[in-house]
């Protein structure tokens, strides 16, 4: 666990962020985040992972639930920045970020854990945004880019190769800041007209809020501290298949699939026109499969699910599902630290 003692501002040569986002719930978004934060810190990365949704099921998924008790049951004054909410409270009363206090996942794996607190936050960062247009600019960009800070700051306490992170599934404040922090953005996405509909909002939201960041950042012309860049660079987007709705009658998955890359081209990259299949599309980073009934155990014990064992319950067919996992995550890995250009190291 970090003392907090790197107090300061964010590093001149930041970590990359690579979020998460999509602003429909239920496809899969937060399994995604954490089997990739695995992986990769398996494949020889150093990662942190840091939890922007106040819902804070990646923290779940990675700390027992009497840690997490621990965490959110202290009452004020809060003895240390534990949480991502503790890390910025002190800027709503006058005060600055505080360095994060993460927790150690392994050797290579670390988290700023999230907190339900941090809802909260919205309504001061709706105010930062407008408030980064006047004359008075210090205190609004502390506030719009206290996710940054406070990644950046995690990350070079620990050395990381990249920064993951988990959002809610929506268009706020919080998200917006979040992604104005981000050099590049994943889209999970189902294969439902849900999505679909969601994909068709985002993208053009993405756009808004780069250009929107650009001209507040050209605002203020000589910034007393580092400023993301605000990229917010599309990587591509992941088919989870695993999270179809079994309560309802659905369309078969082939339709809704084959729409995807059209739409992603013109909404996400606004290049409309005639698009490949699902299958040929260079944008689509994997069609990861039905991993329904290892989910709950991985749930149970903390684990992603390619490292679940007999002892977690996966015998039978489940083994064989184990190591099909392996492989689907190492790929998507594989395939994602090359679009970044973040090197990989190999196996541990």
């Amino acid at each position: 666990m970090s003392d907090g003692s790197n107090a300061g501002l964010a590093p001149e040569m930041p970590t990359p962020v690579l979020t998460f986002f999509n602003n429909k719930g239920g496809v899969g978004k937060t399994s995604l985040v954490f089997h990739l934060a695995w992986m990769l810190s398996e494949m020889g990365k150093r990662v942190v992972t840091i939890d922007l949704d106040h819902q804070a099921n990646l923290t779940s998924a990675f700390l027992p639930e009497e840690t997490l008790e621990e965490l959110w049951g202290a009452q004020e004054p809060f003895p240390q920045a534990d949480t991502i909410f503790r890390c910025v409270q002190p800027l709503t009363k006058a005060g600055d970020i505080l360095p994060p206090v993460t927790r150690q996942i392994t050797p290579r794996l670390f988290l700023v854990p999230g907190d339900p607190s941090l809802a909260g936050f919205e309504d001061d960062l709706a105010s930062a945004w407008h408030a980064a247009m006047s004359s008075n600019l210090y205190r609004p960009f502390r506030f719009l880019t206290a996710f940054w800070q406070i990644a950046q700051l995690a990350a070079q306490a620990h050395q990381a190769d990249l920064i993951l992170a988990d959002v809610g599934p929506n268009l706020g404040a919080i998200n917006r800041s979040a992604l104005i922090g981000s050099d590049h953005v994943v889209i999970p996405l189902d294969a439902s007209l849900f999505s679909l509909q969601g994909l068709r909002k985002l993208g053009p939201t993405l756009t808004t809020w780069r250009e929107e960041w650009r001209k507040r950042a050209d605002n203020w012309e000589a910034p007393e501290f580092p400023l993301p860049s605000g990229s917010m660079s599309p990587t591509g987007y992941v088919v989870m298949r695993h999270t179809t709705l079994l309560s309802r009658p659905v369309s078969p998955y082939k339709k809704w699939a084959d729409q995807i890359p059209a739409i992603y081209r013109e909404s996400v990259l606004g290049q409309p026109g005639m698009a490949p299949t699902l299958d040929q599309d260079t944008h689509c980073l994997a069609q990861l499969k039905h991993y329904r009934s290892l989910i709950p155990m991985s749930q149970e014990v903390r684990k992603p699910i390619f490292h679940l064992n007999s002892a977690d319950g996966a015998i039978g067919s489940h083994s064989q599902a184990v190591q099909d996992a392996w492989q689907d995550f190492k790929a998507l890995a594989t395939t994602i630290a090359d679009r970044i250009h973040l090197d990989t190291v190999g196996d541990s």
